[in-house]
């Protein structure tokens, strides 16, 4: 744009006509945004300019499908990723083609109201982001890096890898998506050029679940703060400052929790295995309502998306669309050892546990007094001790969920 990138703040429904008439465009061109307050605000634009006698067209620029095209056969939307993904993406036709990049654009010259980017103050007054900075290649450039990358090294141990955090088997390029700097038809066909077999079919289907969840978010517009089960809306969560707490500062004494809400406070980010286990360990071992979790990956991840992250944790706490079973409860313990068994990832973000043996890295708690003097770990001190009891939490929450179904008759 060779800096003629125009700024405007206030309401569209004034701005707009103003440049309209300054430039004498006689058409106006957007990609669509999907939040359900956007959707109503772009509506009401779109009626008045249109009012005026000016051409006006919205275009899909930021899914694969548009929420509205993956329907059932009765025209009402899917609550099943499966089906939704395999029945209703997959039968319409494949994704566009990328575009090529756009040839030089002869950009009107604005200076009435054009307040340009600084005005805006968009970095906080506390640098709290300087530590995200070094973990992340912002920008369309640092996208395109990050989506090669990936494609070369990451996408041929896709469905496996990605299990395993200390792995280089995810993608990271939720945040890319999200801001725009990537496509998802770029990725899409990039992942057919580089991935095969079961890895690139589980790659589509991860964007296939970014597509879901737009989905729900178009209709079930309250899905961020609404249980699309409504029995869930008589679940007995719990009140427990000291817990949430806990567990927003990695400091909950089960290691593999810790590390991940750790990486998500030093990082923006957090292993897509791990937000499972940290997600689990909240609303189930400690009974805390997914809309605590919710609020804290907003303010706290680089690629903070209204439907992931809604989806996502309705998912996680058994009361979304095609939810995980409330009496799947992840083992923090099992989680560990399974899939960080030589505890790389863990010893990155709990430091304070580095020299434990492997043995006892996910469960401290059970090490002989030696050993941890030898590690240095001095439990209530230096570590944590365990907030809950697993066991006994477990049951807690399995005895929750039970009551639910008693309501219910």
């Amino acid at each position: 744009l060779d800096g003629k990138l125009a700024v405007f703040a206030g309401d569209a429904q004034t701005i707009l006509p103003k440049l309209v008439e300054q430039t004498g465009a006689t058409a106006v061109n957007w990609n669509r945004c999907y939040e359900p307050w956007r959707i109503t605000r772009d509506k009401a634009i779109k009626e008045d300019l249109k009012a005026a006698g000016l051409e006006v067209n919205s275009f899909n620029g930021s899914l694969l499908w548009e929420p509205w095209e993956p329907l059932k056969k009765d025209g009402t939307p899917y609550k099943v990723f499966t089906p939704f993904y395999r029945r209703g993406c997959l039968s319409q036709p494949e994704p566009r083609q990328p575009l090529l990049k756009p040839s030089p654009l002869n950009c009107a010259t604005i200076e009435v109201e054009n307040k340009g980017i600084e005005s805006l103050n968009l970095l906080p007054k506390i640098g709290w982001d300087k530590q995200l900075e070094p973990h992340w290649k912002i920008g369309e450039a640092g996208a395109q890096a990050q989506m090669l990358e990936f494609m070369e090294n990451g996408i041929g141990n896709y469905k496996d890898g990605r299990n395993f955090p200390a792995g280089n088997n995810v993608s990271r390029l939720s945040p890319h998506l999200h801001f725009g700097e990537v496509s998802p038809n770029q990725v899409w066909y990039a992942a057919k050029e580089y991935g095969e077999g079961r890895d690139l079919d589980h790659f589509h289907s991860e964007l296939g679940w970014r597509e879901f969840s737009h989905s729900l978010l178009y209709h079930f517009p309250e899905l961020p703060r609404k249980n699309l089960q409504a029995k869930f809306d008589r679940f007995p969560w719990a009140e427990n400052a000291a817990y949430l707490k806990a567990w927003q500062t990695g400091q909950t004494g089960y290691p593999i929790v810790d590390a991940g809400m750790r990486e998500l406070w030093q990082t923006g980010s957090i292993h897509n295995r791990v937000r499972m286990i940290v997600g689990s360990f909240l609303v189930k071992n400690l009974l805390l309502h997914w809309h605590h979790g919710e609020a804290w990956f907003w303010d706290c991840l680089v690629d903070a998306d209204l439907a992931n992250n809604s989806a996502s944790w309705q998912w996680i706490a058994g009361c979304g669309a095609d939810a995980a079973p409330y009496f799947r409860i992840f083992n923090p313990v099992t989680q560990g050892h399974k899939f960080d068994a030589e505890g790389a990832y863990t010893r990155r973000f709990v430091p304070e546990l580095k020299d434990l043996p492997k043995k006892y890295l996910y469960s401290p708690w059970e090490a002989p007094a030696d050993v941890l003097r030898q590690a240095g770990v001095v439990l209530g001190d230096t570590y944590p001790r365990p907030i809950v009891d697993l066991k006994p939490s477990r049951e807690l929450a399995l005895e929750a969920f039970a009551s639910l179904k008693k309501v219910g008759k």
